[in-house]
């Protein structure tokens, strides 16, 4: 998928700022607006620019707690791993499925109340699965997130 110099700086703006206007990223990247607009809608359609969404403040919302939840399955079958995948998915509790090597096979980034929430989720949604083995835990103290991709196709 080629990506020009001017696709890359309107994805760059776009990832730090999704509401920025039309009129200001053509400015930005040195467009007219019509062409900007042309050139989001064709990042869209090629499915580089895949969504926007809001950041919002966990505590805002009830989340006391974030915690890293590596599950070791039982056995390694594309069945077993795509169960366990689309279970995960289907929690509200988890943010974020890492299918990984190593020791484990899923790091799940999890948002809970609190401990007991963990617990509850851990005991009742992911212990009882037949896929999983077993279950690590480590809760998350602080959490930040790059809003940008690096550019390692930049001239």
């Amino acid at each position: 998928m080629e990506l020009d110099r001017i696709d890359r700086q309107i994805l760059a703006r776009l990832q730090n700022n999704a509401q920025i206007s039309n009129l200001e990223l053509a400015n930005e990247v040195g467009l007219a607006p019509s062409t900007c607009l042309h050139r989001v809608g064709k990042l869209r359609e090629r499915g580089v620019l895949l969504d926007t969404h809001a950041t919002v403040e966990p505590e805002a919302l009830g989340i006391g707690i974030q915690a890293l939840v590596s599950v070791r399955l039982e056995r390694h079958s594309r069945k077993y791993v795509d169960s366990f995948h689309r279970h995960a998915l289907s929690l509200d509790e988890v943010l974020a499925v890492f299918h990984v090597t190593g020791p484990q096979d899923f790091i799940l980034h999890m948002a809970v109340r609190d401990t007991e929430h963990l617990r509850d989720v851990t005991m009742d949604q992911l212990t009882t699965r037949a896929e999983v083995s077993q279950l690590e835990t480590a809760l998350v103290y602080e959490h930040d997130r790059k809003p940008v991709l690096p550019d390692f196709l930049g001239e």
